[in-house]
């Protein structure tokens, strides 16, 4: 199966041909013309190219937060800016930063090596019960019906913090805040409603779930 690549550009023509010749190569490509929707539709994908000029979020704040929900998703940054200042800012959370304009054959061998070096540091797929979690690919696999689970954005981001402290009680707050960046309100429905979702994808079954336990009165767990 080809990688899935995440690409942001709201150029449309530089964007076209970008779109075209990755696809040509081979690969599937998401393309946004903003950053809006960037961490939800990452979930899926192997890399990111992400430009820097975009409207609404700048692109050094659409990479912070797509490097702070996939640590190990590899991030390439464009742009037109060469200062030296651009390039570290960059790269403070990119993996490589390619200036334009670049030659599209440039471009590509890039992408393939922040591929092989991701494949490189993957980490050993994890078992949950009937699941296998490929973290350093982002993926999921349900090992009942060999199909892959696909989860937006958020719900992966909560299934890998649970994952991640694996046996351990995390309240609503913590949950919350690491997922959302932002304080917790008490009576707030956001985080029980993404948690009925997610057992719905991954349980055998939701209303007895094996995965995902409510530990009731402080919040959840994947079982160890």
């Amino acid at each position: 199966m080809s990688a899935s690549i995440l690409y942001i550009e709201d150029d449309r023509e530089i964007g076209g041909w970008v779109n075209d010749f990755l696809k040509e190569k081979g690969y599937g490509v998401k393309w946004l013309q903003s950053g809006e929707k960037a961490v939800e539709e990452a979930a899926q994908c192997a890399v990111v190219v992400l430009d820097v000029m975009l409207p609404g979020l700048d692109g050094f704040t659409v990479g912070q937060r797509l490097k702070k929900a996939f640590p190990g998703l590899p991030i390439l940054m464009l742009s037109a800016r060469t200062s030296i200042d651009d390039k570290l800012q960059g790269l403070e959370f990119a993996d490589d930063y390619l200036t334009k304009p670049f030659h599209p054959d440039e471009l590509a061998a890039r992408v393939e090596v922040l591929l092989r070096r991701s494949a490189v540091q993957s980490v050993e797929p994890v078992k949950v019960k009937h699941l296998t979690v490929y973290e350093g690919e982002n993926r999921i696999v349900n090992e009942d019906t060999g199909e892959e689970i696909l989860l937006t954005g958020k719900q992966y981001q909560i299934f890998m913090y649970l994952l991640q402290h694996q046996g351990r009680v995390m309240t609503k707050e913590q949950i919350y805040e690491s997922v959302w960046g932002e304080s917790y309100i008490e009576g707030d429905k956001t985080l029980m409603v993404h948690i009925r979702y997610l057992r719905e994808k991954l349980e055998r079954d939701p209303a007895s779930p094996e995965i995902i336990e409510t530990v009731r009165g402080l919040g959840y767990r994947v079982k160890a």
